[in-house]
């Protein structure tokens, strides 16, 4: 990765995370930084199947303007365990600058245990646009037009038995 692949994020690491590794990346290509659990060691949180909880990782960013942290899954919890990030993905502001959470769901038909330490989800950092609204009377027309859920995996004839 060259250098101007990169973008500077400064970090915080906040008193109860003192003990746990900045999140990094696991491979020279990987997409996101690991976030980790920074709940107290003797007191693990437990995820009852269905339930949720705000999970804190014990760090704080400072994003530089023009660029979001998107708070993501990580597959194994989800193939093994069916956990991941409720509120896939989470957005991180570059104007904010309180402790990283992530907010986990437990859809798998166990406990589960989230203890300190723990790989809970992944920080990818990407570039964003400001999008400008213009106001007007009528859009162009496209061949999907205005087909909802499903209509671009469907066929024309199969989309008119819908409407």
């Amino acid at each position: 990765m060259s250098g101007d692949e990169t973008v500077e994020v400064r970090i915080v690491r906040l008193p109860h995370a003192v003990d746990l590794p900045l999140p990094q990346y696991q491979s020279a290509q990987a997409a996101g930084l690991d976030l980790l659990a920074a709940v107290p060691e003797d007191a693990p949180l437990t995820l009852a199947p269905g339930a949720r909880a705000l999970i804190p990782t014990g760090v704080a960013i400072a994003l530089p303007p023009g660029n979001e942290g998107q708070v993501r899954p990580r597959s194994g919890l989800a193939a093994r365990h069916g956990v991941t990030v409720l509120n896939s993905p989470g957005t991180i502001d570059a104007d904010y600058r309180g402790e990283l959470q992530v907010i986990l769901v437990n859809m798998g038909a166990e406990p589960f245990v989230v203890q300190r330490g723990m790989r809970i989800a992944q920080l990818v950092v990407a570039p964003i646009k400001h999008a400008k609204l213009v106001e007007t009377v009528s859009l162009e027309l496209t061949d999907r037009a205005a087909g909802g859920l499903g209509s671009t995996g469907l066929v024309a004839n199969s989309i008119d038995k819908c409407n």
